[in-house]
């Protein structure tokens, strides 16, 4: 299979499983995301990792054999295509996380900034090389690049085809944290420090920060007070609040 999807304790584990193809994204694998997808939101899993199978490849973007010969309106059905199956990760009612272990091109790094957060290993190599075939990133590159790391840095991965190493990615914003080890085994500690939170209250912070991106400052405000507002009415606040007043862990319920 070229996608693997696995549960491991309260974790999800999808692996893009192509290491002959440095993991690429063909529209087949694209469609067995959306398959995945689907039965992780709808799973008790209370997290996603993405990762890649092999050593060299997180994923090395869209299968470039795949690209040409198509007519114009089959160019923009594929890209709308990608779109919505990335889209799914904005949605999703649990955090994702992608785990960026080699090479991360193109639609590859697009998955990962569709996921809520991104680690890398070492090795990664992080790139947009669409430019260099005389394209630019079809699969939400150009749209989410420049609200992690700013318009400036944006426009030059996108505009120069550079790639960048993981500390650099680091340092701009891209990857939150560089990382040792297993990736698979990486992402599963890194869920870790979130999943025992409840649900409801991950799920709004989420919604309320990816808020502030789209709209101005007043507006902003106003949908964090409504949705801190709703965070109080759950049962998950009144156990937190008492068990901080009882000096005692507090037993989420998702609730």
């Amino acid at each position: 299979m070229p996608v693997d999807l696995e549960f491991r304790g309260q974790c999800a584990l999808l692996t893009l499983n192509r290491p002959d193809a440095l993991n690429a994204l063909s529209f087949a694998v694209l469609n067995e995301l959306r398959g995945c997808f689907e039965r992780v939101a709808g799973s008790a899993a209370r997290a996603l990792i993405i990762t890649g199978a092999g050593e060299k490849a997180f994923c090395a973007g869209a299968d470039i054999k795949e690209l040409g010969a198509r007519d114009l309106m089959a160019q923009k059905r594929g890209a709308e295509f990608g779109q919505s199956v990335f889209a799914m990760l904005d949605a999703f009612p649990i955090a994702s996380i992608a785990v960026i272990n080699g090479y991360a091109f193109g639609g590859g790094i697009e998955l990962a900034l569709a996921c809520t957060f991104r680690l890398a290993t070492p090795n990664a190599k992080i790139g947009f090389p669409e430019i260099k075939l005389g394209l630019i990133p079809g699969y939400g590159g150009t749209q989410r690049l420049p609200r992690m790391v700013g318009e400036a840095r944006a426009l030059e991965l996108v505009m120069t085809g550079r790639a960048i190493d993981a500390g650099e990615a680091e340092r701009i914003g891209l990857v939150h944290r560089v990382i040792e080890g297993d990736a698979a085994e990486a992402g599963l500690a890194f869920a870790k420090s979130f999943i025992g939170f409840g649900l409801p209250a991950l799920a709004i912070a989420r919604a309320a920060v990816q808020r502030a991106l789209t709209v101005p400052l007043h507006e902003g405000l106003k949908i964090e007070a409504d949705l801190s507002t709703l965070a109080y009415q759950t049962q998950d606040a009144a156990e937190g609040i008492a068990a901080f007043i009882d000096k005692r862990p507090a037993k989420f319920r998702d609730a």
